[in-house]
């Protein structure tokens, strides 16, 4: 792994999902058994220039995620490297027993993204505001579960993805993220990064909750507490060696994700934590509540998804010590 931290809080002048469709657009050129299934989405996810550029690796499946899943898992079957997308509620609930049944129980490598993952859904609202698409496929044997960083990450974990012949889920964010890591970043599935060392505390995050992490260590550091910052981007399999070494370092972890706390990162960070070497947790995320309409910042305060929160858990954390 080789990465360069940008962590100046700014936005990508990208949309996000662009890493996913140059990385897409590089492997269609290289490979023409490499597909893409949509969901009548091409242009919420800008899929529609691979479409006019491979027509015929690029498939429209129309507003019916189940039999996408159904027809990625038959092309991959055939020798295809099949991708197929739909927004993250679908993409998880709606698709998730041809999922299992037609792809991973099937054991076929089919990769799902779903994206505008928890908050990111914004003005969509709950009904589109998947607090629990991880859960979901964390529960499959041997998934592989995904929840990027930024622009740099998803063109990154893209192609690695289609090298690791696993079954997969990859959330993410379609526009408007912050710029964490700087291009041509490479990272190796199944293994955290630590951004930052400490000594006091380890904050693991993920997705949109790296950036909101990173300005919590900066907030703890004005204040005399040396904090850890690990991105945790593979949920499954997770990175244990990692998670061990730094509760042994620190001696307390707060997990910090866009998710249910009791079905996604803290929960799964919680599990190793409690068999190899227990230290205080607290978990910053969605606790048992239900998507609604806003704005995403309104919404990140509404379900306390800051950097604030995240330095309110470091000091119970601390405290507990």
């Amino acid at each position: 792994m080789s990465f360069t931290l940008i962590g100046k809080h700014e936005k990508d002048s990208r949309a996000n999902r662009d890493g996913y469709v140059t990385a897409m657009e590089e492997m269609m050129k290289a490979d023409r058994n490499v597909v893409h299934i949509d969901c009548d989405l091409y242009n919420c996810i800008n899929t529609a220039k691979l479409e006019k550029e491979f027509p015929g690796q690029c498939f429209n499946a129309g507003i019916a995620e189940a039999d996408a899943v159904g027809v990625a898992a038959g092309m991959t079957a055939a020798g295809k490297t099949a991708f197929v997308h739909s927004f993250g509620c679908f993409a998880s609930r709606r698709a998730f027993d041809q999922a299992f049944m037609s792809a991973a129980y099937a054991k076929l490598p089919v990769h799902i993204i779903g994206s505008d993952p928890g908050v990111c859904a914004a003005y969509n609202g709950g009904t589109h505001m998947p607090f629990e698409d991880c859960a979901l496929y964390m529960s499959i044997p041997d998934a592989v579960v995904i929840d990027p960083t930024d622009y740099a990450m998803i063109h990154c974990l893209t192609k690695k993805l289609a090298e690791s012949k696993k079954f997969s889920y990859m959330r993410m964010v379609r526009k408007g993220i912050v710029k964490v890591y700087d291009d041509g970043a490479d990272f190796e599935i199944g293994k955290g990064v630590t951004l930052k060392e400490g000594k006091d505390v380890t904050i693991i995050a993920s997705g949109i909750m790296v950036d909101e992490a990173l300005k919590a260590q900066e907030a703890l550091e004005a204040e005399g507490v040396s904090a850890k910052v690990v991105d945790m981007f593979t949920w499954k399999p997770i990175d244990e060696e990692l998670i061990v070494a730094s509760a042994k370092e620190t001696g307390a972890i707060v997990t910090a994700e866009n998710h249910q706390v009791n079905c996604g990162l803290g929960s799964a960070v919680a599990q190793v934590v409690a068999k190899n070497c227990p230290v205080p947790m607290e978990m910053v995320g969605v606790q048992n509540r239900f998507g609604q309409v806003g704005a995403q910042n309104f919404l990140q305060e509404e379900y306390n998804l800051t950097a604030a929160d995240i330095v309110a858990a470091v000091k119970k954390a601390i405290a507990r010590k």
